[in-house]
């Protein structure tokens, strides 16, 4: 195997008298999309933010790009390569501008003026958001926003990518563009999701953050059927071409158990049961 482009050895860290992570050990290497999943407050934001020197860990070794790395110093060009998303847009906007923004990386990593510009162009037309370049970044929506993050972290053309939750906010429809963007790109990358969509198009690994320590896990997709319940408004005075219950007239908390007779599987037109696809995610 290749050397990994990052590696966590035996790695420890403390909040207060806390240790919340223990003993980690993790490898990167090209081609792989791993997810990192876990409890909220299990730590995984605190994990990405330690392959970067953004927190400082109580022992053990971070080796990025074939380097130890120990100082703030030594993490600097770690960040140009290793692009972080942060889990708060607003953490990484701070520019007038959309393309100010975006265009603000490349600058800081040598180019010039009209370099930066025209990568950032690029970027924000790729992302399919070209029509917010001249938008004023804090007036944007909380999905805007999430897509500019993500466009001035692709600007800087990195070799890594470490994604805290990429797709909230999103609608459907920018989710599905943005799943098919990352998975065309040729980059390795960590990601943290709740998103089982998302997780499922994209990780091609999967580790999970446990009682502190990092678990390996595995991937696979079978088939279930279910019935649910969802609430919908219609006229009253419109006859319904479908079956009704009212479990609050009739006093049930869960709807699914109520009048089981009328809660049959979804068929497709040629009357087979449908069957739904969801990638459980199991420990080792």
């Amino acid at each position: 195997m290749t050397q990994p482009l990052l590696s966590l050895e035996q790695l420890n860290y403390n909040i207060a008298d806390r240790r919340l992570l223990k003993d980690i050990n993790f490898e990167l290497h090209d081609g792989e999309r791993v997810v990192l999943l876990g409890d909220n407050g299990a730590g995984k934001t605190t994990l990405l933010e330690l392959m970067v020197g953004l927190n400082v860990p109580a022992s053990g070794r971070i080796v990025a790009f074939g380097e130890p790395r120990h100082c703030e110093r030594d993490f600097r060009d770690v960040r140009a390569r290793a692009g972080l998303l942060f889990q708060d847009s607003d953490n990484q906007l701070f520019c007038p501008t959309v393309l100010e923004d975006v265009a603000f990386g490349p600058l800081n990593l040598g180019r010039s003026g009209p370099e930066a510009l025209a990568i950032a162009r690029r970027t924000l037309a790729e992302l399919g958001i070209a029509d917010l370049a001249d938008r004023v970044t804090h007036k944007l929506s909380g999905g805007q926003k999430r897509l500019v993050a993500l466009a001035t972290v692709i600007a800087m053309e990195p070799d890594v990518l470490l994604l805290d939750e990429p797709t909230t906010g999103l609608d459907k429809a920018t989710q599905q563009r943005l799943t098919e963007y990352l998975l065309g790109l040729p980059l390795a990358m960590v990601f943290i999701s709740h998103d089982t969509e998302f997780v499922e198009r994209v990780a091609n690994r999967a580790v999970v953050l446990k009682n502190g320590r990092l678990v390996n896990s595995v991937l696979h997709r079978h088939p279930h059927v279910h019935a649910h319940s969802h609430v919908h408004a219609h006229p009253e005075d419109e006859e319904p071409t479908h079956p009704h219950i009212d479990p609050l007239a009739d006093g049930i908390d869960d709807p699914a158990l109520a009048r089981p007779e009328v809660l049959k599987p979804a068929t497709s037109e040629s009357g087979d049961v449908r069957k739904d696809n969801h990638a459980p995610i199991h420990d080792d």
